[in-house]
């Protein structure tokens, strides 16, 4: 099995990231307030109610039309119910609009369609994206609601990345899965499209604060408690949740947060501009808008509106394909932009959060499978090694880039925030699979990112790399005491309980983490300090001779440069800046 899922890096890697022209004006965030008023007042004058159909279907009446979900035993699921309108023509780079209304019920039993998206070499999905599943139990009240957010660097994913029909089974709450704008068309911060008051290319996140409005207006209908709503998300999900965390846009939104495997990435917006310039210009030299690039990227810098009429007469099916898969490197798709508006321009220097209860989770091997399915390992510069020598370098780059994408998913945040935030913090790692766990099922995968997703789901991306490793009395154990951790977390904001080690906040003078891990039969979960420092992880680096210092520089500026975790690396060796093109 080992050697079948090493094979497969490169596609276990793209898998987990992935997991009409119009005169319309800035995205103004002032209309999302207007529309949310129009939802609350749609609201008084449709009430929403549920009932259980005589052929197996649950009903529910929504502020905008009833809709029919699926039901098998007690479980109810509605997949891509609409909290807004399709985000074409004129309202393709808008703050989201109310969907139409809409009498009949609408059909959703079937999963629809993600957003666009690239898949492959193949654009695949649909625009009309502002759609979200919802998963409840049969007889549910006033139950904790749980709002996920899908990875895949905000350019790939589905709101299907974790179904939650074990969610609501073992976590007594009502799931809510998001789809929202993806790639150029959820971020996009061009002159021609911000200019003005207000002016933000953060569409994806005002997409995402719509559907937490919907989900307010809505979800008691479903089972749910409107006034205990948790936000999460996965990889580029949760780093969006930590940015709803600085975000004036997100106040009271949510009453509690968890990014899985997140951490504090946002993005110059002056710098992203010119690089989604620098993306765009080759399509306005063939549409014959420049003579050449440079002219294009120049064009494409100003705020006119013959540039803006530009960009919406631009079919989507060319846009998606545009800055491709960044794999975790803000320089290759800028996104989180710094604008004032949604973030602010201090990003997380901000003193002004949106504090909640928080749980922050990551993987001990998190870079694990960005390192083993790097195309840099093929490319010239490798070329002449030996195949140990190879090994060798991955195994470097995969070592001392997750003890840094570790510590930057949850300690760093920890520390960046500890000073102005007013709720508790609660930071867990999973070691299962890691060489600190007694379980070697994965390889040199370890507990990677993503390692958590088959403690929540019994149906997940893994299965097919990974096809014995999760079914073990060991990790099941382990699941079965974070999902009690969480189920409190989800009800009170305090994972402590019953039968249940201590689990403490995170504090400077106590720095704990709640370590899983398991044997193969039983579960090993308890408080450890596991923290260690950038400086520390470098000298560690610079002492390590398991690979010859050509290879280690190799590895330093080339797999381990530029990635969300690998500032202070990337100054400690001097290497080049990704976004010197444009500096």
């Amino acid at each position: 099995m080992k050697k079948r899922g090493l094979a497969a890096g490169l596609v276990l890697m793209t898998m987990v990231m992935t997991a009409g022209c119009g005169s319309a004006a800035k995205s103004d965030t002032s209309a999302l307030q207007t529309t949310t008023e129009t939802t609350a007042a749609a609201t008084q004058a449709a009430p929403v109610s549920s009932d259980i159909t005589k052929d197996g279907a649950a009903v529910v009446s929504t502020t905008y039309g009833p809709v029919k979900g699926v039901q098998e035993g007690e479980l109810l699921t509605w997949y891509g119910i609409p909290y807004g309108k399709a985000p074409v023509g004129e309202l393709r780079w808008q703050a989201p609009a109310a969907p139409d209304a809409w009498t009949e019920e609408l059909n959703c039993t079937e999963a629809s369609q993600p957003a666009l998206q690239l898949s492959g070499t193949e654009v695949k999905g649909s625009e009309d994206c502002l759609k979200l599943d919802v998963y409840a139990k049969e007889g549910s009240k006033k139950l904790p609601v749980l709002v996920f957010i899908h990875g895949g660097n905000n350019q790939t994913g589905k709101a299907g990345e974790i179904p939650g029909a074990d969610l609501v089974k073992n976590d007594n709450c009502v799931y809510v899965s998001v789809d929202y704008r993806l790639g150029l068309l959820g971020f996009n911060c061009l002159p021609a499209l911000t200019a003005g008051e207000n002016g933000t290319g953060n569409f994806a996140m005002l997409d995402i604060a719509y559907a937490l409005d919907w989900v307010k207006e809505n979800i008691e209908a479903f089972g749910g408690d409107p006034g205990n709503i948790t936000i999460s998300g996965f990889s580029a999900g949760g780093r969006d949740v930590m940015a709803m965390l600085i975000s004036p846009q997100f106040k009271g939104k949510f009453q509690k947060a968890i990014a899985f495997s997140g951490g504090m990435t946002t993005a110059s917006e002056d710098l992203s501009a010119k690089k989604i310039a620098k993306a765009i210009a080759p399509l306005a030299v063939e549409d014959k808008k420049a003579a050449d690039e440079n002219a294009a990227y120049q064009w494409l810098m100003t705020d006119s509106a013959d540039v803006k009429e530009y960009l919406y007469s631009i079919p989507a099916e060319r846009l998606v394909p545009l800055m491709g898969n960044a794999a975790i490197r803000m320089s290759v798709f800028p996104h989180l932009y710094e604008d004032g508006v949604v973030i602010p321009k201090n990003g997380f220097d901000s003193k002004d959060y949106n504090s909640v209860p928080l749980m922050m989770l990551t993987g001990n091997s998190e870079f694990s499978m960005f390192c083993l399915g790097d195309g840099y390992f093929k490319s010239d510069d490798m070329a002449g090694y030996s195949e140990d020598e190879i090994k060798a370098a991955k195994a470097f780059a995969s070592k001392y880039g997750s003890d840094m994408y570790r510590i930057f998913n949850a300690q760093e945040s920890a520390v960046k925030m500890s000073d102005h935030y007013q709720s508790d913090i609660y930071i867990c790692q999973v070691n299962y699979g890691s060489d600190q766990s007694s379980v070697k099922d994965l390889g040199d995968y370890g507990a990677f990112h993503g390692i958590f997703v088959p403690m929540l789901s019994a149906k997940h991306n893994y299965l097919e790399f990974f096809p014995d490793a999760f079914n073990k009395a060991g990790y099941q154990a382990m699941a079965r005491q974070y999902n009690s951790y969480l189920a409190n977390f989800l009800k009170s904001g305090d994972p402590n309980g019953d039968g249940l080690a201590a689990w403490n906040s995170w504090k400077p003078d106590k720095k704990v983490s709640m370590v899983f891990d398991g044997t193969e039969t039983n579960a090993v979960v308890e408080e450890k300090d596991v923290t260690t420092t950038y400086q520390d992880i470098i000298k560690a680096m610079d002492q390590d001779t398991s690979v010859s210092d050509e290879i280690k520089d190799k590895m330093i500026k080339n797999v381990l440069n530029g990635r969300w975790f690998s500032r202070v690396l990337d100054e400690n060796y001097g290497n080049k800046s990704l976004w010197s093109d444009v500096e």
